[in-house]
């Protein structure tokens, strides 16, 4: 059983396979969280709860004379503002009379049979392999307004248990919500670490690793999306932890705005980590009778370390997240015109670079930014989403037939969101931007932002981007965003709802893309925002994969897929092999690396094939074939960190492994050169104990290659690379 009832006590037990979570409603009907952690007995871990005067930290009204007991000092399953808990809180209300304390007492609960959905919003869903049930756990605020109900999605099989809020208005009058977080997890004792994954533009998802101190320590994003600088994923972890031993909990969170992360050690040395939209551009108006359901949260567990808690999260947003054909469908090689040709193309150049890679294994052309409107270079042009028929030479239907006829599909680039002051729908609508009367606009990219949270924006927009994807064949959509949101106001809005701008915005952009994927089920759409941000686990609902970085440098992109594989699905990462000297770097990086990196995601290409010499198409179509041939063990196996790309000296390294250990793909790449330097070794992970492998020719026990290792070649130079594939004899 998934979900175990102790109604007697009001105890909930949820179970996964190696995992069991509790929480318990008190005396005082007080939602505990008793505990989280490796599954084990069935029992009331509420005897871990003390109880002590705690001196400075008060007593709820209910619990009389009694002053041991204190929310400032208990763990909590959502803990509210006001209530006498000042640590970090999961849910803020303003009253109607101007107040902020809210106190939570437990009301009822509801099991289902299946997984629950949300309402605009994208959410981990069951399929016949992975079940899942739903437990309700529903809270009154005392003052009889509104009920709080806590959404539980366990998924026993997957090892993992799903979050999410919903806060009903029961009354007759409206209040204001100022803070909902989806998750929040109480722990009693231990030391931690807290693992998060920062960075900027072209840097994405450093992986950092540091002590959980006493504090607040946070990460997060008000920039209206999940950023390039914060991502919304957190790992807490022993401080013993490694990729194979230990324990560590993962929380993601599915949304794409705002959001904030936090892990708080207090003053009992209980730690306390809470995930959920940002409370800082946040201010929602709940009218009586109304609802709103704040964003999913998946949580894991390993206590097997990193590796298997990264595992875990990649069979659920693979298989339970992603929806459509391309779930399974193996995802065509590209090229990309971007780097190639920037805004410098006409039709007869495109088709030109098409036919260069025609039989060389490509099968998807995509047209990048400036096919049309006043869009000769980033300064004017969006928001009129025309066809420049007279820069192509021909229209978008005869662009796309001259690429079908040579054996290959056909995709285009779309920013729907942005809006340039020099356009026509900026003239026709300047309140269509998202900007403050009276206020200059902040600028960027030479752009602002359409105000995506008005059905009649979205409406117009959809209706011209359908209008295009509809005049020729289109297979592949790429959605593009290059820019943060600034002066958030909507002029569709009063001035008492604006604090609901940044989220609606949000909402808007998801139910455009799930109008897309309605319309078009068989199209392939890749969601990209500058690169990497807005690379989270809800835009993975709508586009099963993401450009992970403008950084098309090969060395930079080994830390930044890196940091990416800890949450994210290799099917998920969009990857290319880019022209040398690399745009961002101008670092030299041999083909084959670029390929070895690339091959690491989705795999493409993103140059001029005509500035290629005959060796490299050579090469290329080689790399293409070899990729194809190995694309179910990159895409659907195991994936392995075997070093760290800021702590290798020499090699490094990383693995992908079948689920059932008969074959691994083992790649390296070269990052520095030393005269008269150690040799390497490369512990490989995934394979069987007692089979033997053969590995170029030589045979090897399992045991041997995971114990042992395998040495690796010294390098000639640096950046070279390595792919070997290890199949069982």
């Amino acid at each position: 059983m998934a979900i175990l009832l102790d109604k007697t006590n009001t105890l909930f037990t949820l179970q996964t396979d190696h995992s069991m979570y509790q929480m318990k409603a008190d005396r005082y009907g007080v939602l505990l969280h008793t505990y989280f952690g490796k599954r084990g007995s069935v029992f009331d871990y509420s005897y871990l709860v003390t109880y002590a005067d705690r001196g400075f930290s008060g007593n709820p009204y209910d619990a009389g004379d009694d002053r041991t007991y204190s929310l400032d000092a208990l763990p909590q399953e959502y803990p509210s503002y006001g209530s006498g808990d000042y640590r970090t809180c999961a849910l803020k209300v303003r009253y109607p009379d101007g107040s902020f304390s809210t106190e939570l007492k437990y009301k009822s609960f509801e099991v289902r049979k299946d997984k629950y959905s949300l309402p605009g919003l994208p959410s981990v869903y069951q399929t016949e392999q992975a079940a899942a049930d739903t437990l309700i756990i529903t809270l009154e605020d005392t003052r009889r307004l509104f009920y709080v109900h806590l959404y539980y999605g366990v998924f026993e099989k997957l090892d993992i248990i799903t979050r999410a809020v919903c806060i009903e208005n029961h009354s007759d009058t409206p209040f204001y919500l100022e803070n909902v977080q989806s998750a929040s997890v109480d722990f009693l004792h231990g030391k931690f670490d807290l693992h998060t994954f920062y960075g900027r533009h072209v840097k994405e998802r450093t992986h950092q690793r540091v002590p959980v101190s006493h504090g607040i320590q946070s990460v997060g994003s008000t920039r209206g999306t999940s950023s390039h600088q914060y991502n919304p994923f957190l790992i807490l972890s022993d401080r013993e932890t490694s990729e194979d031993t230990g324990n560590c909990f993962g929380l993601s969170l599915l949304y794409s705005g705002d959001f904030l992360g936090t892990a708080e050690h207090d003053q009992f040395d209980q730690t306390r980590v809470v995930l959920g939209i940002h409370p800082e551009n946040f201010s929602w108006r709940l009218e009586p009778g109304a609802s709103f359901h704040a964003p999913e949260a998946v949580l894991a567990y390993s206590e097997k370390g990193l590796t298997k808690l990264s595992q875990n999260l990649h069979r659920v947003f693979r298989n339970n997240l992603c929806r459509g054909i391309w779930k399974e469908k193996r995802r065509p090689v590209l090229l990309n015109s971007w780097e190639g040709v920037y805004f410098d193309f006409d039709g007869d150049k495109l088709v030109s670079m098409a036919k260069d890679v025609s039989d060389l294994g490509v099968e998807l052309f995509v047209m990048d930014d400036g096919w049309f409107g006043k869009r000769e270079r980033d300064v004017s042009g969006l928001g009129d989403w025309i066809v420049n028929e007279g820069k192509l030479g021909c229209s978008l239907h005869d662009v796309s037939e001259r690429i079908h006829a040579l054996g290959m599909n056909f995709g285009i680039w779309f920013e729907p969101e942005g809006l340039s002051e020099d356009s026509e729908l900026y003239r026709t609508h300047p309140d269509w931007a998202l900007k403050i009367p009276g206020k200059p606009p902040v600028r960027a990219r030479y752009q602002l932002l359409l105000d995506f949270s008005r059905d009649d924006v979205r409406e117009y927009i959809l209706h011209h981007v359908c209008k295009v994807l509809d005049s020729a064949r289109i297979e592949y959509l790429k959605w593009d965003l290059n820019r943060s949101l600034s002066d958030l106001y909507s002029a569709a809005l009063p001035p008492e709802r604006q604090g609901e701008t940044a989220h609606r915005y949000v909402l808007g952009v998801y139910d455009m893309l799930e109008k897309l994927n309605v319309r078009y089920p068989d199209m392939l759409i890749e969601g990209c925002s500058g690169g990497g941000g807005r690379f989270d686990a809800g835009m993975l609902y709508y586009t099963p994969q993401i450009w992970c970085s403008d950084d098309t440098d090969a060395i930079e992109r080994l830390s930044i897929q890196y940091g990416t594989s800890f949450a994210y699905p290799v099917s998920m990462v969009g990857s290319h092999v880019s022209k040398c000297p690399n745009e961002q770097t101008g670092r030299m990086t041999p083909l084959n690396t670029r390929a070895t990196v690339a091959m690491s995601g989705t795999f493409g290409y993103e140059l001029d094939p005509d500035e290629m010499t005959e060796e490299e198409k050579n090469a290329v179509k080689l790399q293409i074939q070899e990729f194809k041939d190995s694309y179910d063990l990159i895409q659907y196996g195991d994936y392995y960190r075997l070093t760290s790309p800021d702590k290798s000296e020499s090699w490094h390294c990383w693995q992908f492994a079948a689920e059932n250990g008969s074959e691994a793909l083992l790649f390296a790449v070269s990052l520095q050169i030393h005269p008269n330097g150690p040799g390497c070794w490369c512990r490989l992970k995934g394979l069987n104990n007692d089979s033997i492998y053969d590995v170029n020719g030589v045979q090897y026990p399992g045991n041997v290659l995971m114990n042992a290792g395998l040495v690796l070649p010294a390098a000639k130079t640096e950046y070279e690379s390595i792919r070997l594939h290890i199949t069982e004899v």
